[in-house]
């Protein structure tokens, strides 16, 4: 769990600040289209965090290529930051993922991940995340990932 003293929160000047794109997919349950997003394909190590709320959502640790055209995660970075429901749109059965403090749409969650890991693949919209790597963590306020992610200290 964290330890920090950092607050999350939705406001309205940080969806006054999305992009149209962001706020389609964030606040809309939007989905943007496979190999489109900023981070499909990203590799450099740090912290994806919710890009309403600032709350810390994925590590790069847990990152990996499902071939999906998403961001895929093998879990996130704190369980309480991440929220599931059902979801029945589009006549499919699913597990929506939204985060907890922001309430921003960020995907999907199927149990088709990697086995060695958990198995699970969170399937996320690169819009709905913010990254910061790992030589700014400290300076933008999330210096206790810094050892929890491989490359740190």
């Amino acid at each position: 769990m964290s330890t920090t003293t950092k607050s999350y929160a939705k406001t309205e000047d940080a969806i006054a600040r999305l992009t149209p794109e962001q706020f389609r997919v964030t606040q809309t349950d939007g989905t943007e289209r496979p190999f489109t997003g900023e981070f499909w394909d990203h590799k450099e190590p740090g912290l994806y965090v919710d890009v309403v709320s600032g709350e810390p959502l994925f590590s790069s640790d847990d990152k990996f290529d499902s071939h999906c055209g998403w961001p895929s995660f093998t879990r996130p970075v704190e369980a309480g930051h991440v929220d599931e429901f059902h979801d029945t749109t589009h006549g499919m059965l699913r597990t929506e993922v939204r985060s907890h403090h922001g309430d921003s749409h960020l995907g999907h969650v199927f149990t088709d991940g990697p086995r060695d890991q958990g198995g699970l693949r969170y399937c996320i919209n690169s819009a709905s995340l913010r990254f910061i790597p790992l030589d700014r963590l400290a300076a933008e306020g999330y210096g206790e990932f810094v050892d929890r992610i491989r490359g740190g200290k």
